[in-house]
């Protein structure tokens, strides 16, 4: 049963769109959140998933904003990756700290105080947004196409390398949610006609992305599953709530599939509480349950026929909210360590509130079960 009435859902969806316009830089940059010491930057992961919330809202150019934003980071680096891409060729040895941050300032910087900064999965993923953006509300490609050459350039020579995952962590691994990101982003590309019908890729990138995209299916296929469900990095056992995002939207594999269905499952029984732990031993705040996992969850059990479900992860999440409406990272309701609480409080201050993801995955999860 309901426990959160349809009214309150629906004012805390318009309050999420409006939280996330009134914080959305001038640059167009969503900062991850606006009063979180280290969050005031903009990751490609997670400013893409909520310029897909904004999208599938009808805030059309919050989304367009985000996402030119995006093509100008890249643009502004393309000698770089140009140069990395050649390096890699030559075989030569590219040390972590010169590939692209997975963060950056609101007007496009690279920072200058330390992060756990090598990630690819942005990359894959704002490629995956901006084809569904762009499709979805008949969005011209013209401008974003030579961004779009070098995100292809460098996922194709990279898009396998071991790197930190969605939490910053483990960067000796190949995470087997880092090369669905990859994945779904070049294939969202590799075929595309652009909008006056012509492919959008040259013949040469087509074949190095389908070439690519084969080789990271087979490795996925290959090394990334364990006793019939995807697992956290390749050759691992464990799962991590990340790898949701490859059953959906990412559909790395099917997902009606049996190799989703056993994720999912494995997924629910091992890191749903109340809502949905990154991964069990987690420390990070003690290690509590996550908004975006858990409307992750509810959204594929949308996709999948099981409405009642992601009704109930709905109202959990909407049951977290601030008397403010505002929607933090995790609770600690069930958290793995409590003991780690004041070390990480002492560190960067209360649990950062509000996420601006945890409210888009809110939105998009709303949207998908029709509130």
């Amino acid at each position: 049963m309901p426990t959160v009435a349809r009214s309150d859902l629906r004012m805390l969806v318009e309050s999420s769109l409006t939280l996330i316009e009134a914080h959305q830089h001038s640059s167009g940059a969503y900062p991850a959140s606006p009063n979180y010491p280290v969050y005031q930057y903009s990751w490609l992961r997670d400013g893409a998933f909520i310029a897909d919330a904004m999208s599938r809202a009808g805030r059309v150019d919050s989304a367009d904003r985000f996402l030119r934003w995006c093509a100008a980071v890249i643009d502004a680096r393309a000698g770089q990756i140009s140069d990395l891409v050649a390096r890699a060729g030559r075989g030569e040895e590219i040390r972590a700290d010169e590939m692209l941050p997975t963060r950056y300032t609101l007007d496009g910087g690279d920072g200058d105080e330390p992060w756990w900064n090598f990630q690819l999965d942005g990359y894959g993923t704002w490629l995956w947004v901006l084809m569904a953006h762009t499709a979805r509300h008949g969005r011209q490609l013209d401008a974003y196409r030579p961004a779009i050459a070098s995100t292809v350039d460098y996922l194709n020579a990279f898009g396998e390398r071991p790197c930190y995952d969605w939490w910053e962590e483990h960067a000796e691994h190949q995470h087997v949610a880092t090369l669905g990101a990859v994945l779904a982003g070049l294939r969202a590309v590799v075929h595309a006609p652009d909008e006056h019908g012509e492919p959008l890729l040259d013949a040469g990138r087509t074949r190095a992305a389908t070439t690519s995209i084969d080789a990271l299916e087979a490795l996925i296929a290959s090394r990334g599953t364990a006793d019939g469900h995807l697992t956290k990095w390749l050759g691992g056992t464990a799962v991590d709530g990340s790898l949701l995002a490859c059953l959906t939207p990412f559909e790395v594999v099917d997902p009606h599939g049996p190799l989703a269905e056993r994720t999912y499952e494995q997924v629910r029984d091992d890191l749903l509480r109340g809502g949905v732990y990154r991964y069990l031993g987690d420390t990070f705040y003690g290690g509590g349950e996550w908004l975006i996992l858990t409307a992750w969850l509810g959204w594929h059990e949308a996709r999948t026929g099981r409405p009642d479900e992601a009704l109930r992860r709905l109202d959990w999440i909407a049951a977290q909210a601030t008397p403010d409406g505002h929607l933090p990272e995790q609770v600690s309701g069930s958290t793995q360590y409590p003991e780690y609480i004041a070390e990480w409080t002492e560190r960067w201050g209360p649990v950062a509130t509000p996420l601006l993801w945890s409210h888009a995955m809110f939105v998009t999860l709303a949207l998908e079960v029709g509130l």
